[in-house]
């Protein structure tokens, strides 16, 4: 027996024909709204890669565990005395509590623009945070028996926070910001400096002299690339 069709009757008034609602029309409604959330899921998605490229990896525990692993280094972190984090992107020093026997951190070539979270190293004997983003020596009193730290290629404009540094024996700051003898005054204070890198600044003002004569350990200093080695009597030019 054929199927048996109801036709809509037309409205009486002439007007345009009323389209009733089917269960195609619903299923094509349905799928279009799970596509806008599909296209918007995907730009979320790029959003947060962007942000991740844009200022680089996190320098998690998952992260750090891995490293280790593939360094072959030891999974329990306090046994490691040396870690290796160069040219790897990160912008904040974090999540190294558990490494608590570290001597010697490797940080240079990355994006880090700040000195922090170390108070947990205090066995560490040499810092390398060269070629970063670094514009203030700070967070370093935790850090009792540094000996090494180098600095240099960031965007320091003044010495300052190494006097509780007492084991400092040789600081690297060249190829930053530093002018005048009030960027270099600190250094009297520290006494057990005896090796000083300062090459490639823009030191200029020959007062800085006084600051070299008072510090008591000093017996290596470099001043190469600074205008004012002109001003000093003697002073070796090659």
């Amino acid at each position: 027996m054929p199927t048996l069709i109801e036709e809509i009757p037309e409205p009486e008034s002439g007007g345009e024909k009323v389209s009733m609602p089917t269960q195609e029309n619903n299923i094509k409604i349905e799928n279009v709204s799970k596509i806008t959330e599909i296209v918007e899921e995907k730009k979320q998605e790029k959003t947060v890669k962007n942000d991740t490229s844009r200022f680089g990896p996190k320098m998690t525990k998952e992260y750090l565990r891995k490293h280790c692993k593939e360094q072959k280094l030891y999974l329990t972190p306090y046994l490691n005395d040396v870690l290796y984090l160069h040219f790897k992107g990160f912008s904040t020093i974090e999540n190294l509590d558990e490494y608590t026997g570290l001597k010697c951190l490797w940080l240079e070539s990355n994006g880090i623009g700040r000195i922090e979270n170390l108070n947990n190293q205090k066995e560490l004997k040499c810092l390398y945070l060269q070629q970063n983003l670094i514009r203030k020596i700070e967070n370093l009193e935790s850090l009792e028996l540094l000996d090494t730290i180098n600095l240099s290629n960031n965007y320091i404009t003044k010495i300052e926070n190494l006097s509780c540094c007492k084991k400092l024996t040789s600081l690297c700051v060249s190829h930053n910001k530093i002018e005048s003898y009030k960027d270099l005054e600190h250094l009297i204070e520290c006494e057990s400096i005896s090796c000083l890198d300062l090459s490639h600044n823009s030191i200029e003002d020959a007062q800085v002299i006084e600051v070299f004569e008072n510090m008591k350990n000093l017996h290596v200093l470099n001043l190469m690339g600074n205008p004012v080695i002109k001003m000093i009597k003697d002073y070796p030019v090659k």
